[in-house]
Formats: C-alpha cells, sequence, structure tokens
C-alpha cells in the first residue's frame, strides 16, 4: 500500500497480506462493496436514501450486472487502501485522481470524468484592500495552503514550488479531514487556501458563494475507480460497462444530474444528510431512538426497517391498503391501537412493539439473536405461517430449520414452485418468496450503510 506524504520525499509503504476476490466471488456473493467517502461526488445519505455521484454510477452498473451494492463509509481516506487490500471493499469511489504512484499499487478503471485542480480562495470584501483575489500561480508565493497529505494535490502543489520557487507553506492534513470540509473551512475563514477538483469545488460553491474557483492549477486530469491489482475480471467488466455506447445514456444523466443541476447536491446540506455534522437519518430519530432503547436495539436497524416499509412517509399507502410507517394492514393496526390518523409516535411505537413481540417468540425456537432477528423481520414482512412452511421444507429435505442464510430462505423461494407449495407439510401454499428474500437482504444491507454513515462510540457487528 502506497502513502505519499507532502512531508516526506521517501514513498512510505506498508505491506500487507494480499488477498483475493475478484468478480467470480463477487457474483457468487451477489454484492460489490464500495469504499466511498462522505461527499455529494462520492456518496452520501439524504432522509435514509443513497446519494452521491460516484455511488449512482456504480449502482447502473451493478443494476445491469444484477449484482448489489453494499455501501462502507470510508472516515479517513488514509485508509482506503489498506481496507482494499484485505478486501474489506471491492472497489474505491472516493474520486481518485489517476497518477502513476497510485497505478504502482491499485487498478484503475475507464476514466469516467475529466477535471482540473483548482485553488479553492475566498472572495475579498469590496472594503478589504489587503486581501486579493489570486488569479495566477505566481501570486501564490509566501502563501499557505492546506491539503490531504496523501492526496495528487499535495504532489503537485510540491512540484510547483520547486519549480516557481514560490516558497510555498503546504500544510498537510490528515485523512479524516476529506476535501469538502477544507472548503468549508476556506468559506468560514479557519484557513485561507486549499487545493480541489473543479468537479468537486463547482458542487460546494452551491452552499458556500463566497469562494473562488477561477484559477486552475494543473492540465485535464481523469478521475477513476480504484481496484485491486488481482480483480483483473472486475476491472475488464466495469471498464466494457463504461465505455459501452449503450450505456453512455445513462453515464451521461448521471453526471447532468449532480455537475449541471442544483436539486440533488442541494439536498447534502440540508437536514436529514450524513454530510452535516450533526446530520440525521429522518424526521424520527429522536423517538426511533428512545423507543428502541427501552428494548435494547440499534436504532439504526429500526430506522431501516421503516425506510424499507415507508421510506420515513406516514402518509404512504400501499396498493394492498398497509399504511403508515410501518406499513400495517388496517387490521393489524387496530390491533395495535393506531389508524391512518395516529401520530409518527404512535406508530413507530406499534411498529416496534410487534417487532419486539415477534422477535421474543423466535427466540423460544431460535436462540441465536441474530438469526432470530432474521425470522422477525420475515415473519413482519410475510406473516408467520409462510416462515412455518418453510422450516417445515427445511425439516423434510435435510436442511436446518433454525438457520436462515441458505436453509429457510431457500426453501421460501421455493414456495413459488408447485412441487414445494402442494406438499402435504405445507399449510399456507403458494407464496412468491422473493419479496420476502429480498427484504431480508436489504434491511440488513441498509442497516448496515447507516451505522457507516452515522457512526457511534462502541459500535460493533451487534444489532443489541
Amino acid at each position: 500500500m502506497l502513502l505519499l506524504s507532502c512531508n516526506e520525499d521517501k514513498q512510505e509503504i506498508e505491506v500487507v497480506e494480499k488477498c483475493s476476490r475478484d468478480w467470480e466471488e463477487i457474483k457468487e456473493d451477489s454484492v460489490i462493496t464500495v469504499l466511498a467517502e462522505n461527499s455529494p461526488v462520492s456518496y452520501f445519505i439524504y432522509r435514509g436514501r443513497n446519494r452521491g455521484f460516484e455511488y449512482e454510477l456504480l449502482h447502473e452498473f451493478a443494476k445491469d450486472m444484477n449484482v448489489r451494492l453494499q455501501l462502507k463509509m470510508v472516515n479517513n481516506l488514509d485508509e482506503m487502501y489498506q481496507l482494499l487490500e484485505n478486501c474489506e471493499g471491492d472497489v474505491i469511489a472516493c474520486h481518485l485522481t489517476k497518477t502513476p504512484e497510485r497505478e504502482q499499487f491499485i487498478d484503475y478503471s475507464t476514466s469516467y470524468l475529466q477535471t482540473h485542480e483548482v485553488l479553492v480562495q475566498r472572495i475579498p470584501h469590496d472594503t478589504d484592500t489587503v486581501n486579493v483575489l489570486i488569479n495566477q500561480i505566481e501570486q501564490l508565493k509566501d502563501k499557505t495552503i492546506h491539503v490531504w497529505k496523501n492526496s495528487s494535490f499535495c504532489a503537485h502543489l510540491k512540484e510547483l514550488n520547486d519549480h516557481l520557487d514560490l516558497n510555498l507553506n503546504i500544510v498537510p492534513t490528515e485523512g479524516d479531514l476529506i476535501t469538502e470540509e477544507l472548503i468549508r473551512m476556506v468559506a468560514d475563514g479557519e484557513i485561507d487556501y486549499t487545493v480541489a477538483d473543479e468537479s468537486v469545488a463547482k458542487i460546494d460553491l452551491n452552499y458556500y458563494k463566497n469562494l473562488d474557483i477561477s484559477l486552475y492549477l494543473s492540465d485535464p486530469q481523469e478521475i477513476a475507480f480504484g481496484l485491486r491489482k488481482n480483480s483483473g475480471t472486475f476491472l475488464d467488466t466495469l471498464n466494457f460497462w463504461l465505455n459501452d455506447r449503450k450505456n453512455q445514456s445513462a453515464i451521461g444523466e448521471v453526471k447532468r444530474k449532480y455537475f449541471k443541476r442544483k436539486s440533488i447536491t442541494q439536498k447534502g446540506n440540508q437536514e436529514f444528510s450524513s454530510l452535516l455534522e450533526e446530520g440525521k437519518l429522518s424526521p424520527y430519530d429522536d423517538i426511533i431512538k428512545t423507543k428502541a432503547e427501552e428494548i435494547g436495539w440499534d436504532w439504526r436497524f429500526i430506522a431501516a426497517i421503516i425506510y424499507q416499509e415507508s421510506k420515513f412517509e406516514t402518509w404512504k399507502v400501499s396498493w394492498a391498503g398497509a399504511y403508515g410507517l410501518f406499513q400495517f394492514m388496517p387490521s393489524t393496526a387496530a390491533a395495535y391501537g393506531i389508524n391512518r390518523n395516529s401520530s409518527a409516535e404512535a406508530q413507530i411505537n406499534a411498529g416496534i412493539r410487534k417487532l419486539n413481540k415477534n422477535f421474543n417468540q423466535w427466540l423460544e425456537e431460535v436462540s441465536d439473536s441474530t438469526e432470530c432477528m432474521k425470522f422477525t423481520l420475515a415473519t413482519f414482512n410475510a406473516g408467520r405461517g409462510h416462515i412455518d412452511d418453510a422450516r417445515a421444507l427445511c425439516e423434510k429435505h435435510g436442511k436446518n430449520p433454525d438457520v436462515w442464510d441458505d436453509n429457510v430462505n431457500e426453501m421460501l423461494l421455493n414456495l413459488s414452485k408447485p412441487q414445494y407449495y402442494r406438499d402435504e407439510v405445507v399449510r399456507n401454499g403458494y407464496m412468491r418468496g422473493i419479496e420476502t428474500y429480498e427484504y431480508i437482504i436489504e434491511v440488513f444491507q441498509r442497516y448496515e450503510e447507516y451505522k457507516s454513515a452515522f457512526p457511534e462510540e462502541g459500535d460493533d457487528d451487534s444489532i443489541f
């Protein structure tokens, strides 16, 4: 793993044990794990929903390849190469500039964006006679510029400094201070200058009207995804998709969405965005946290269920008549004392009561708490009867009725086939099991993404 430091002339190389995970393994798991930073260009969450330019590009690719995306927020960019090497991620989507130094250690995809390095500076006030707007590189002489120590900006500034004898004071920052944060610090007057890719800086101009990014510091540079050196088939597959003419319309639309229009990128600076320092997932975070604490569950897991059901919309009504945050059918809602006019707090209280009741019932039969939670979600989505049928089929076909993955969920899928739903052990007949099968995967995946985007002290792998 290569670490480029502004403070040292030599490259620091940390040797890590190589792992192997290529397209064959990705297809088998049906999931691509994406290492992303918390930014509008890379990936962010708004009202519980995944957003971001690079995320949406990879989402289009994954959709065509019939695989899922699992997003993992990288809160310290200094760690992204090691995470990739350790197979904790399959692709880096952190707006990486192609450089010869990095290409020694990672493979780049086909470039999907060209940009320039620009100087980010505050626009002087009319009455400011001391500070002037820098419009030539030579005017940087004796200035102080803050940039991430392992960025291409840092290396390029050193070249400019040496070539033009600028006497720059280059302040190297750590990887937990991303470019967008440095841009904010310039806007707020905490630092005077930083360097950014023009594509990133243009988005941030939506938030900070007092910035100027007109001075180019580089020729056009290519931005691409980063992959492990042993991911050759994955790289070929991704490159073929990026270069395929039939995908250019979709790729172009994603670019327009983030770089030409303001509706999406402006959401990043609004409430319920992971980009904000005190960002919230939803309008109901405080209620969810209080109710989750009462039963000892992670509130982000409950939030993932609510988003899956209703996208946090209290008014949502399904084609079947289910309504509210937890999409209760009228009969179920009545049993838990709520109706369509009930408050969000009442709906959340009812939903958590039902989940906890189902969980405790399953815990009498399934001792492992994580497995128990999967059965709880399946029951919440499909009802107990069909899950019991799938378990009965497991017992008949030599599978474990107390384990969800590769056991009960497989028999749930089989309940759409006559030879299974007509079996004498099945009491509730046909079921389109794919919906519940997908439901479990999506809730757990979203929970991991919420944990990554909204981390808390003491986080581990437990829901409880």
